[in-house]
């Protein structure tokens, strides 16, 4: 068996960063960014030994020896053609990458951001004492949004090094003012950063209210709260659910899009939603299951829990929603198109700060209340009632296949991990590579998210965390193995190490999918046929990710989740602190192969079994 181990000792020895960021800059620039990294096109050969390496554990023998095959041939035929090609348009631009993934991963996606695209974000749970409470708490997460936003127009958000180099900051001034727009076959995103405006939705209908005063001051949390309450008067029956479309398709939402704007009524609602800074769904209060109150908040935040309860309360466009619900849920649904998880997770840790150090944040803004303006939109049509009643059906169906369960596992956190010298993130990978391997007796195909911030633009890059030495612990793990414990420990150290290894590459942007997406893009772009490695077992089943993970830490009692990649796969967030770890789980109740509950089970054993072997 090859090793990504061996084969990148060299790599690393002379170019590795490290993974962990160094302290924070305080100081901050009101320019751009001068000094971050051109997205580079790696050496073919390079991305090919590295991507045979993540393939092997996934193929029998048979199918390995004809990837080889495959693959000698696409570096010395069409490979080689290609990468002339992207080493061309490499030279040209500053991230050959930036809008070609953007298009491709996001804008030509057909299926819905509901679920498939969108994760929810928690914030710790409340408990609102009554309506009151619930409208003065929301009034203070608003203000101290825009008081976030203030810290982006500023360029005060710290800038972070990895090793020698900075971080892009640019991601934080693309989700306030941010909205998609459905179109057939690529939707198209828009920006409005010089927004001073939210838009409140409460009992589907819509509200523009102001978070600025004429003067550009942060209107008071008092003032906004006094307007949240004079909407949540005014509106004493439930209106149509326009937001519910916004959940379809993208192509159904496009369709539906044009017929709605052939009122100019319509048209101009349509824009002052999507020009809004941010969304504020004031959801109807639900009575919450005992033991399943965290997933009942992801899913509310993913879907809004159904077209019968809020599901219309939402506009899914928006980059941006702000979730507040009277039964104490409250999170932001985000739409992934312009930027990672890390900068809303920020977001909440910044405005939970605040409101837990000073009990009268938000008292300090302008007292210049500006009158809101409901939206209007014109009675529906036959036309737009048909595609009304589809996005309902299609909605509650897909709510339905959903199924989610959040662990809380408290018998330890990432603190012990790191005594054992071990990174907490590899840790928690290989777990789930062990619980999935105990389940279905073979390895998945493992996908985790790496930030490619040290480049300008730089989104992400795939960890295959799945590796000849992470099969090899799981294998050693089963019951039928003859194992010692010393022998699975020693194992399950070298698999940990192999995945912190692909890690830091990944970040370095030396990973195997940007690449490859880059050159079957440039076959697209220059009409040419897609070569056969591109339908090859190994491309095929390792980009088959039945395990699809992301970390997105915070200190806080919160977490984030989103729905599976495949239809016979899982999902996992999760938030490793200092005691505990935290895990939103998904999977599809249609499939015969996976099985939520016992996942969920299988993956607890697995933690207590590979502490003990470290024990």
């Amino acid at each position: 068996k090859t090793s990504l181990l061996q084969q990148s000792k060299n790599v690393f020895d002379k170019q590795l960063l490290p993974a962990s960021y160094s302290s924070t800059k305080e100081t901050s620039s009101d320019s751009k960014q001068s000094n971050l990294l051109s997205y580079h096109v790696l050496p073919l050969k390079e991305t090919l030994n590295r991507f045979m390496c993540t393939v092997e554990p996934l193929l029998t023998p048979t199918e390995y020896k004809q990837q080889m095959k495959i693959t000698e041939e696409f570096l010395n035929g069409a490979g080689s053609d290609l990468q002339k090609l992207l080493e061309n348009v490499g030279s040209k631009e500053k991230n050959w990458l930036a809008d070609r993934w953007l298009k491709a991963a996001y804008l030509q996606y057909r299926s819905p951001v509901t679920v498939f695209v969108s994760p929810g974000m928690t914030f710790p749970r409340q408990d609102f004492k009554d309506e009151h409470d619930f409208i003065v708490y929301t009034s203070k997460v608003i203000f101290g949004l825009g008081e976030f936003n203030d810290m982006v127009k500023a360029h005060k958000i710290p800038i972070v090094k990895m090793g020698n180099n900075e971080l892009d900051n640019s991601q934080f001034g693309k989700v306030f003012g941010t909205c998609r727009i459905p179109r057939r076959g690529t939707d198209e995103i828009v920006y409005n950063p010089c927004s001073d405006y939210v838009v409140v939705i409460y009992k589907n209908h819509f509200y523009k209210m102001q978070l600025y005063d004429k003067d550009g001051r942060l209107i008071s949390a008092s003032c906004l709260a006094c307007q949240l309450e004079e909407i949540m008067k005014t509106e004493t029956t439930v209106g149509v659910a326009y937001g519910i479309l916004t959940t379809d398709s993208r192509d159904n939402w496009a369709d539906a899009y044009e017929n709605l704007s052939d009122e100019s009524v319509n048209r101009d609602s349509l824009a002052t939603i999507q020009g809004a800074l941010f969304t504020v769904s004031l959801d109807q209060c639900t009575n919450l299951k005992k033991g399943e109150e965290d997933d009942e908040l992801i899913s509310s935040l993913i879907h809004g829990s159904g077209s019968h309860i809020n599901s219309g309360n939402r506009w899914m466009d928006k980059t941006i929603q702000l979730v507040v619900n009277p039964n104490g849920n409250v999170g932001f649904t985000y739409e992934h198109s312009p930027a990672e998880g890390q900068p809303i997770a920020m977001m909440m840790d910044y405005v939970m700060k605040k409101l837990n150090m000073d009990p009268n944040f938000g008292d300090c803004g302008s007292k210049d209340v500006i009158p809101t303006d409901k939206i209007q939109f014109c009675k529906p049509n036959d036309r737009i009632g048909q595609w009304l009643n589809i996005a309902q059906q299609n909605l509650d169906e897909l709510a339905k296949s959903l199924q989610i369960k959040v662990v809380k596992f408290d018998k330890f956190g990432k603190d012990f991990i790191k005594k054992q010298r071990l990174g907490p993130d590899s840790f928690i990978q290989i777990a789930l590579q062990l619980a999935f391997f105990k389940m279905h007796s073979e390895p998945a195909a493992q996908y985790e998210s790496a930030h490619l911030r040290i480049f300008e633009g730089g989104r992400t890059e795939t960890i295959r965390s799945c590796s000849n030495e992470s099969v090899a612990f799981c294998r050693a793990m089963q019951n039928n193995s003859k194992a010692s414990n010393a022998e699975r420990a020693d194992k399950l150290r070298k698999a940990v190490t192999t995945h912190q290894m692909y890690v830091k590459l990944a970040l370095q942007g030396r990973g195997v999918d940007r690449h490859l997406f880059g050159l079957q893009v440039m076959a697209m772009e220059n009409n040419l046929p897609i070569p056969e490695f591109y339908s090859s077992p190994g491309f095929v089943k390792s980009s088959h990710f039945r395990m699809s993970t992301s970390q997105v830490a915070t200190k806080y009692n919160a977490f984030m989740g989103y729905g599976p990649a495949v239809d016979d796969g899982y999902a996992c967030c999760y938030n490793p602190r200092d005691n505990d770890i935290i895990l939103a789980i998904s999977a599809w109740r249609h499939c015969n192969v996976t099985d939520l509950l016992i996942f969920t089970q299988t993956l607890e054993q697995s933690f207590l079994e590979m502490k003990d072997l470290l024990d």
